[in-house]
């Protein structure tokens, strides 16, 4: 498959803006590149480590990539995301845009290229996403995911991922069944099994996020409790589950509460990611509307993370 890998260069107060909209026109991954984090790795002495390039950068811009994958949508897709960006304007950044360029990769390119920057990182109190190439020495105590998310998005240390993952930690006692929504690299479902979920039902729209899931799930060990299906949100679930996953973005939040109410038991529990801070007004709103009881709620470096309990009724 080839793909459109699209570059913004971009102030740093837009990143996270920029960010999202990649994701909502349905980018196959986000690559940031923050330049102060170059230079903090060159004071470090740590550039030999991460084999990248000492180039002079202006600090206050980032560069934003994404990927989407061509065919008959590109160029309607390519136009929504010029506008969404045009359009931040009007949320106060009106220098945000400052250059977008293409050009076209292929999936081994785009799939092994990123694979020198991604190490072993805990990210929990217990859970570790160990890169399937890298090795790694546990603690006793540690919780190993082996990943390689491919041409999926979810590497399992994007901030969004992090709050999903330690509200499963939370929340994870053994035993129950899981809905996760969305599952990209397959990250969060093999996390619930190696935590203890008895039966996690995996669901994404993208048959590529499908087949790199269902080789991650077969990796850890975990396929006789995790099953990975493609299709729409909760479409193609059975019954109601105790806890429900989504770590995509806040318009698929909010259009999916009523229907994650249904699909929970009595006091399940939603766990929602992938919700910028300006947008979590509308999902609060939503999730109350739909029934749900606001239990906590996580942020982290722009991004909002929410538990939401069902009532009795």
């Amino acid at each position: 498959m080839r793909w459109q890998e699209i570059q913004v260069i971009t102030d740093r107060d837009a990143l996270e803006a920029v960010a999202n909209i990649f994701h909502e026109v349905g980018a196959g991954g986000v690559i940031i590149e923050d330049p102060q984090l170059k230079m903090q790795y060159i004071e470090e002495k740590r550039w030999d480590y991460y084999e990248l390039p000492e180039e002079t950068v202006d600090p206050n811009k980032v560069t934003v990539k994404a990927y989407l994958a061509e065919g008959n949508n590109l160029k309607e897709k390519v136009e929504e995301l010029k506008n969404a960006i045009n359009n931040l304007k009007m949320y106060g950044l009106p220098n945000c845009f400052v250059e977008l360029s293409f050009s076209t990769v292929e999936d081994e390119d785009w799939a092994t290229s990123w694979k020198t920057y991604y190490k072993p990182e805990k990210v929990g109190s217990r859970v570790v996403i160990k890169p399937t190439w890298e090795a790694y020495t546990p603690e006793p105590t540690d919780l190993v995911v082996e990943l390689d998310p491919g041409m999926a998005f979810g590497t399992g240390t994007h901030p969004t991922t992090v709050m999903c993952i330690q509200a499963l930690e939370e929340n994870i006692r053994g035993g129950e069944k899981v809905f996760d929504v969305g599952t990209g690299s397959g990250v969060l479902a093999i996390i619930a099994a190696k935590l203890g979920a008895a039966d996690i039902t995996a669901v994404d729209l993208d048959e590529t996020a499908v087949r790199v899931a269902a080789e991650n799930v077969e990796f850890n060990d975990v396929s006789d409790r995790v099953r990975v299906l493609e299709g729409n949100l909760l479409d193609v679930v059975d019954g109601q589950a105790e806890v429900v996953v989504a770590n995509i973005i806040a318009d698929i939040i909010i259009l999916a509460c009523p229907e994650v109410y249904t699909a929970l038991e009595p006091a399940g529990l939603f766990i929602a990611s992938g919700i910028i801070e300006e947008r979590f007004a509308e999902v609060e709103t939503a999730l109350e509307v739909a029934g749900f009881k606001i239990a906590k709620v996580t942020r982290r470096e722009g991004w909002v993370a929410v538990q939401a309990r069902k009532g009795e009724a």
